[in-house]
């Protein structure tokens, strides 16, 4: 975990938790990701290899207080972007969205963010809209996942 918030394309394109050691990675952990499953009975994932069980980045559903739906969240370590790991990552968590019931499932993405774009839309989000992030004064696309099959 520590080495993922202080991954050059995390930090670039999700944003900068400020945790530089292992226990503020714990406490990240614990009060955030962890915490999901005692609220929901779901979050992030641990993403690893199969060949040999290595760590390579997160996915998951995640309830921002912002957004009216749960949200799929990813970042991938940047040995393992581009090799199609996380549309793996991704499409497991969309059959689980679906096996949950969820109607709708979104997706935020900085607008310059090319490589999530492309897989938001593999996976099938649309575009909503744009709006302005809680934080770090930028704005944020907004996908949705219509998961009822209506049109």
């Amino acid at each position: 975990m520590l080495a993922l918030l202080n991954d050059p394309g995390f930090l670039r394109f999700v944003g900068d938790r400020q945790v530089r050691t292992v226990d503020a990675a714990v406490e990240y952990l614990c009060q955030g990701i962890l915490r999901s499953y005692t609220d929901y009975g779901f979050g992030m994932y641990l993403c690893q290899r199969s060949e040999d069980g290595a760590a390579m980045g997160i996915c998951g559903l995640v309830k921002r207080e912002w957004l009216p739906d749960f949200d799929l969240g990813y970042g991938l370590l940047r040995p393992y972007v581009g090799k199609g790991y996380a549309k793996e990552a991704g499409l497991a968590i969309v059959e689980q969205a679906r096996q949950l019931g969820l109607p709708r499932v979104l997706a935020i993405v900085q607008p310059d963010n090319a490589v999530s774009i492309g897989l938001l839309q593999a996976l099938g989000f649309a575009y909503l809209r744009t709006e302005p992030a809680n934080v770090d004064d930028c704005e944020l696309k907004v996908y949705a996942l219509d998961m009822t099959g209506a049109t």
